[in-house]
């Protein structure tokens, strides 16, 4: 199947040929007609399968089909995203498509001067790319009307929840016309997201194109089990040792990633960082580094495990896992894109197991171990399971007193939470109260 036999239109089709789209992915296959007939969508990929192109070119057919003109610091379509990264990528690649259509796109986001956006928000916007926050921020300050609104998309919504932006959302659904399309498009959709989607979305069309929350095939996984004392050291080794090339790196603070950062550095290793603590200038030119092959190691937290589109990045390496297990599902999607093979590397300590549970039960399978000699734990990592479970030691069966010869069932008396059947099991303790004999009646408590 072409993207022709899809039903868009030949300045589209052009575009797609001269950035050698050459067939739709499946969720394009399923997306685009229904967009394009004015369905609501929720639709479930894995990352690097072409979400962005499913909603993006059905959205832009359509306001290039009603031609109707933009008023004044006005909104035709939107698309919410969770961070800056993942907003760049998307307003590039919607850049891309609109090349040869006569529609105004632009993208907004925090961590930037909000005047140059407020300026270019007065002549109106086709189709606005945003984070929510400083949406919100433009809405209160009237920048940025929803009058015109037609469509919106929600990509990545449930990494919008784990950010908090729940309230920021409820704020900006409110201020939206109920008569829209709604499209609700991510890699992975927890419990949460699936309830915001019954409330906003109509009789949405269900789009799987792979069990939910799964990872890619490509993306060979394994892990190292360490102290986590040793982290650095044993992600050093592995760097030297193996070859390893170009590399993104995740750790759980945006000070670890400082750290990890300088000790790359002071190893003469060519490194940069992205964490929310940076400005988004330092954050892109990192970035730009990285892709540019200036820099081999990119230290990120989860900032960067959604929105960073590096072509043919061979290896990710888990610093420390995350907190939110569909976070690993986004982190290790950042290799094997679009078809090709990688890797991802998992350096796990003791405390993490049961944040290593949640995430074999996220994805469906036990992630491979694999030791590295000499750098083998003091504090063991206990086994997993099938489903993620974590294997505990047995505890020692209780022994069962036996009554002593001669000494009747219910004889005895109690210390302890203790039964003693015989006086050679006695303590040397009191006893707390007398057990009274078979039959007989409890003594009152004395008061």
């Amino acid at each position: 199947m072409s993207f022709a036999n899809l039903g868009l239109i030949d300045s589209i089709l052009r575009t797609l040929e001269a950035l050698d789209y050459r067939e739709p992915t499946p969720v394009q296959k399923q997306a685009i007609p229904a967009v394009l007939k004015g369905r609501d969508v929720l639709a479930a990929a894995q990352t690097g399968t072409g979400k962005t192109a499913g909603f993006a070119l059905p959205l832009l057919q359509k306001l290039t089909m009603e031609g109707s003109q933009v008023a004044a610091n006005s909104v035709r379509a939107l698309v919410l995203v969770p961070t800056r990264e993942l907003a760049e990528q998307v307003a590039q690649a919607v850049q891309q498509y609109a090349q040869n259509l006569p529609l105004r796109t632009y993208t907004v986001y925090g961590g930037v001067s909000i005047n140059p956006q407020m300026m270019k928000l007065r002549k109106g916007i086709d189709l606005l790319v945003a984070t929510p926050g400083r949406l919100l921020d433009l809405y209160r300050q009237n920048a940025v009307r929803f009058d015109q609104l037609q469509a919106l998309v929600l990509d990545e919504a449930d990494r919008m929840l784990d950010l908090g932006f729940a309230k920021e959302l409820d704020e900006l659904f409110c201020a939206l016309p109920r008569k829209r399309q709604t499209l609700l498009f991510s890699a992975t959709f927890s419990d949460a997201i699936r309830l915001m989607a019954k409330e906003l979305l109509r009789d949405p069309l269900s789009i799987e194109v792979s069990p939910r929350n799964t990872t890619a095939k490509g993306v060979k996984q394994w892990l190292v089990t360490v102290d986590k004392k040793r982290k650095s050291e044993l992600l050093l080794h592995l760097y030297r040792e193996r070859g390893w090339d170009q590399l993104l790196v995740f750790a759980k603070t945006r000070k670890g990633v400082d750290e990890l950062e300088q000790l790359l550095l002071a190893e003469g290793i060519a490194a940069d960082s992205i964490h929310g603590d940076k400005p988004q200038p330092a954050r892109l030119r990192a970035l730009q580094r990285f892709k540019a092959g200036e820099v081999r190691v990119l230290a990120a937290t989860d900032v960067a495990a959604r929105g960073l589109d590096i072509s043919e990045l061979p290896r990710v390496v888990n610093l420390d896992l995350p907190i939110v297990a569909e976070d690993y599902v986004h982190r290790i999607g950042r290799t094997g894109r679009a078809g090709a093979t990688g890797e991802a590397v998992s350096l796990v300590c003791a405390d993490e197991v049961e944040l290593l549970a949640a995430i074999e039960t996220l994805i469906g399978q036990v992630i491979r171990r694999q030791d590295e000699p000499g750098f083998e734990p003091d504090h063991r990592v206990p086994v997993t399971a099938p489903g993620g479970a974590v294997l505990k030691k047995p505890k020692k069966p209780k022994v069962k007193l036996v009554p002593g010869a001669g000494a009747r069932a219910g004889q005895g008396k109690i210390h302890m939470g203790n039964w003693f059947e015989a006086d050679d099991d006695k303590p040397k303790a009191k006893a707390v109260r007398a057990v009274p004999k078979f039959g007989e009646k409890p003594r009152p408590k004395k008061k």
